[in-house]
């Protein structure tokens, strides 16, 4: 993970480095993990280091396991930032991990324990109901199951209406289908009623509706910010997605002490004090083996 270090001091004083945080970027359904190109291009030139793993979009259980497992490689703190169905994910994934600092839910999906997207949906309809088409697939080992896809003619219009149309094009040929698992199987768990979240509303969102986004982020207490995008916000708007997750890295970072840099007072006595039991270990040595000598020594 990549380090800033503050020039060390002259006088081998109290100078700290401080360890930037670890930016998990989660995309959705029908997307992949280049959605996200125009926030990592802000976020490294900022100094962050970014994973934006491939969401496997095979089911709610099996995806956020894989999420977590990325999670596991990393040393040092995380911010999970998720989009659409990828908000489902850090939600599952981050809960009960230490490094998990910081929540961000980009129009995103932020069920509750015992929701899906569909109950959500149910209650917050929109567009994307007669948006989608439904393909059987087969996987190894006899698997079989349902892949949903945006209907090319109805992507732009539902998806994505502020990019250009010959952007959503390919969109609409390159997209990543979700299994209907991802959407159908509930949360057992929900991290953002223990870690800080933040939550961008895209209010021309016709995927998920933006009224079912403010609901989830009052309902978690997030740190919210509306803005006028599709659902797509962190291509349409990656300025507006970045601030965001910057201002959840700052308040990661914030929260946690620094590290004493090489040199500082802090090494300066933790040495003198080691030196002064080391010297004390020797004395108390010399002083037995002289005892020891005494004590063979034959009486005259």
């Amino acid at each position: 993970m990549e380090c800033v270090a503050a020039p060390a001091a002259a006088d081998g004083g109290t100078t700290t480095t401080t360890a930037k945080t670890t930016i998990v970027l989660v995309h959705g359904a029908f997307a992949d993990a280049s959605s996200w190109n125009g926030v990592v291009e802000r976020l490294q030139r900022r100094g962050y280091t970014v994973i934006a793993p491939a969401n496997p979009l095979r089911g709610l259980y099996s995806d956020s396991t894989y999420i977590a497992s990325v999670l596991d490689s990393i040393k040092g703190s995380v911010v999970l930032v998720g989009h659409s169905y990828g908000g489902s994910l850090i939600s599952s994934a981050a809960a009960g991990n230490p490094q998990a600092k910081s929540l961000v839910y980009v129009s995103a999906l932020m069920p509750d324990v015992g929701e899906n997207g569909m109950s959500l949906a149910a209650r917050f309809p929109s567009a994307l109901d007669t948006a989608t088409k439904s393909v059987p697939y087969r996987a190894g080992g006899g698997l079989n199951g349902t892949d949903l896809y945006l209907k090319p003619d109805k992507l732009h219009q539902v998806f994505a209406a502020d990019l250009p149309e010959s952007t959503t094009r390919v969109m609409a040929v390159t997209q990543r289908p979700a299994a209907t698992t991802a959407f159908s199987e509930k949360a057992k768990v929900a991290a953002w009623k223990h870690i800080p979240s933040w939550f961008l509303v895209a209010k021309q969102d016709k995927t998920i509706n933006p009224d079912q986004e403010r609901f989830e982020a009052k309902r978690a207490g997030s740190h919210t910010v509306e803005i006028d995008s599709s659902h797509v916000a962190m291509i349409s708007h990656p300025e507006a997605v970045t601030d965001l997750v910057l201002q959840a890295a700052t308040a990661a970072e914030s929260a946690r002490p620094s590290m004493p840099a090489t040199g500082s007072a802090h090494d300066a006595r933790t040495e003198t004090t080691l030196t002064g039991m080391a010297a004390a270990s020797l004395i108390a040595g010399a002083g037995a083996a002289l005892l020891g000598r005494r004590l063979r020594r034959p009486a005259p």
